[in-house]
């Protein structure tokens, strides 16, 4: 297991996540599968993963207490665990003493060794910020009274949106956990994210490495490429390999079902083998062959022109991100947003299509943008 420091410790490169534990049929609130994650965790401490992350809402609040009780028969200096406040609930009112009660109790343990204030982004920034609640406040207190050991955030927000945090707790945030691979890396431009916090010096944590899966399953074509020049590994595995090319990432999460997963992770963190330049060219033709992306490239000439004044690039960038593979991410940042600035503010009026240099459609796309969120989210 290949380990790295983080202050005075070392922790296993790759961490276990326990947002997609095995589970007794399908659906969100499907019972963990108790006994098989067991046995996963079990075969993870035997081959070196000493961290492992849950979180509150985790498979529908119940990944804390699993894997608190799984971890509660190996000895408590012996691994790490994390979890997070979850502010992305936006509520009118919280009890932050509560909740981080509730959690301690449900992992079994007295302290966290590492603890997340969860997603920051556009539509809950001002809960954190709100001295009404005192969230981050209250968990500033609890790393000083030792229940925390270190304190972070993760986050799927906007860059602007991440520097203000930081602007404002940076001081106390000893780590960033963002959701980072090599589709992403253009999809949602997480490059300058990764630049920006390497540039502050902030340790990095990794999730969703494979994107969910996108990129560990890919056609014979594909495939075909990457056999090639690394015969011996899977698809999965070059995610991995693009992560140990970056430097400032300490922890790359997997949120693994199978012991199968666990055990081929684990063959990948047996060493260090990042990608070479030629194989990162190869990465970069794949990358581009899976995104039929608008090809905005945020002059903002259209913005100059909107009479409603939409952040046009912003919302084709969700727009990209949620065609490609929808989810969460996107409902969830159109969400955060006023109203009158979500897509289905566009007027139609076709000036921003008139002044746009790479000729995008771009009230066609607003609209179709729309009608996917309306079919599909929960976020409103």
């Amino acid at each position: 297991m290949i380990y790295l420091d983080f202050q005075d410790k070392k922790i296993s490169a790759l961490g276990f996540g326990g947002m997609r534990l095995p589970t007794i049929g399908e659906g969100f609130s499907a019972p963990v599968n108790e006994q098989e994650a067991a046995k996963m965790v079990e075969v993870a401490i035997k081959n070196g993963i000493n961290y492992f992350d849950t979180a509150y809402g985790y498979h529908a609040g119940a990944s804390e207490r699993v894997l608190g009780q799984i971890l509660s028969n190996y000895p408590r200096d012996s691994y790490y665990l994390a979890s997070k406040f979850p502010g992305y609930e936006v509520r009118e009112s919280w009890d932050p003493k509560a909740q981080f009660e509730e959690q301690l109790e449900k992992c079994g343990v007295d302290y966290f060794d590492f603890y997340l204030i969860h997603n920051v982004y556009e539509r809950n920034i001002e809960v954190y910020f709100d001295e009404r609640w005192g969230i981050v406040e209250y968990l500033i207190e609890q790393k000083k009274n030792g229940r925390i050991k270190h304190l972070g955030f993760s986050t799927h927000g906007l860059k602007p949106t991440i520097e203000r945090f930081i602007e404002r707790y940076g001081e106390h945030m000893e780590f960033c956990q963002i959701q980072l691979n090599y589709l992403d890396w253009k999809l949602q431009k997480t490059n300058e994210i990764y630049e920006m916090l390497v540039e502050k010096k902030i340790p990095i944590w990794v999730m969703e490495p494979v994107r969910g899966g996108a990129l560990a399953n890919f056609d014979d074509e594909k495939t075909a490429k990457l056999r090639e020049l690394r015969p011996d590994e899977s698809s999965a595995a070059w995610a991995f390999r693009f992560l140990q090319g970056l430097p400032g990432v300490v922890v790359t999460l997997s949120g693994m079902s199978t012991l199968e997963q666990v055990e081929e992770n684990i063959k990948t963190y047996e060493m260090f083998k990042p990608l070479t330049a030629e194989e990162q060219s190869v990465v970069a033709e794949i990358r581009d062959s899976m995104l039929a992306m608008l090809p905005c490239t945020a002059c903002k000439y259209c913005c100059s022109e909107c009479p409603q004044e939409l952040d046009i690039p912003t919302l084709l960038h969700h727009y990209n991100d949620h065609k490609f593979q929808p989810g969460f991410i996107a409902p969830m940042a159109i969400a955060g947003m006023d109203e009158e600035k979500r897509p289905g503010a566009c007027i139609e009026c076709g000036q921003c299509k008139q002044v746009c240099p790479q000729n995008i459609d771009i009230p066609t796309a607003l609209k179709d943008f729309q009608k996917m969120l309306d079919e599909g989210s929960a976020w409103g």
